[in-house]
């Protein structure tokens, strides 16, 4: 029996290779979406061998998505996994962000959900019927529920994620399950950046808002993924599971 198949998107570098590292643990043939870095994409195919694909593809982009997710079932079937994950963050000051800032950081992380979740959802449907029901995960961020200075585009595209999900939860119930993994601190290239973690004090200060008193790997986040695609979260949809050590406890 052909092993079933999962896309992820953003799923060759950071959160979204543990992602598509864990479903290839799990027996999944994984198409892992990615922009344009084509040297992380070259590292994951060397890492995950040939149950995984990297295709390119803007997910902002709806003709783009419309064409690439054609040929994708053409070649290998329908999904019963679909990992919304790509993201984009673009900060600036409400009085100095560009309509381009905007564009594109909604374009990417609640757009491209959208489209993807539409090119896609005919063939997932067409999978859960004939099978236990397929999976969307959006992955979301915990600034989606509480704001930030200077990311008024980026939370407000992961606010509208989560509502995104309960909508899809309602339209595609029984056979699909739509649930929002959201995030919280976790150590990849990006956040060691953007927060100055290889500084011991800066860590530190981090660690104190952490009660775990640790920052998430990216494989205590693949953790969730898998409850989220596996049996044991058969009866939950239109939900949001938050993994961040109890930084927020929403």
């Amino acid at each position: 029996m052909t092993a079933p198949l999962a896309v992820v998107s953003g799923g060759t570098r950071g959160i979204g290779l543990a992602f598509s590292t864990r479903l290839v643990a799990l027996g999944h043939r994984v198409v892992g979406l990615y922009h344009s870095d084509e040297e992380a994409a070259r590292q994951a195919h060397a890492k995950l061998g040939d149950t995984f694909w990297p295709v390119r593809l803007d997910v902002a982009d709806a003709a783009d998505v419309e064409r690439v997710t054609a040929r994708i079932v053409a070649e290998h079937g329908g999904p019963t996994v679909l990992v919304n994950n790509a993201g984009r963050n673009i900060d600036r000051p409400l009085l100095e962000m560009s309509t381009k800032d905007w564009d594109r950081v909604l374009g990417t992380n609640l757009d491209g959900p959208f489209y993807l979740t539409r090119a896609l959802a005919p063939a997932m449907l067409a999978q859960a019927g004939a099978g236990p029901g397929s999976v969307i995960v959006n992955v979301g961020a915990t600034t989606g529920i509480r704001p930030r200075l200077n990311g008024v585009n980026y939370c407000a595209s992961k606010a509208g994620l989560l509502q995104l999900t309960k909508c899809l939860a309602l339209e595609l119930a029984p056979r699909i399950r739509v649930n929002c993994l959201i995030p919280g601190m976790t150590w990849t290239d990006e956040l060691v950046g953007r927060f100055n973690l290889d500084d011991p004090q800066a860590r530190a200060a981090v660690l104190t808002e952490i009660p775990q008193g640790r920052i998430a790997s990216t494989d205590d986040i693949a953790d969730a993924l898998e409850f989220l695609v596996g049996a044991g979260s058969a009866y939950l949809t239109g939900q949001k599971l938050i993994v961040d050590g109890g930084q927020f406890m929403w």
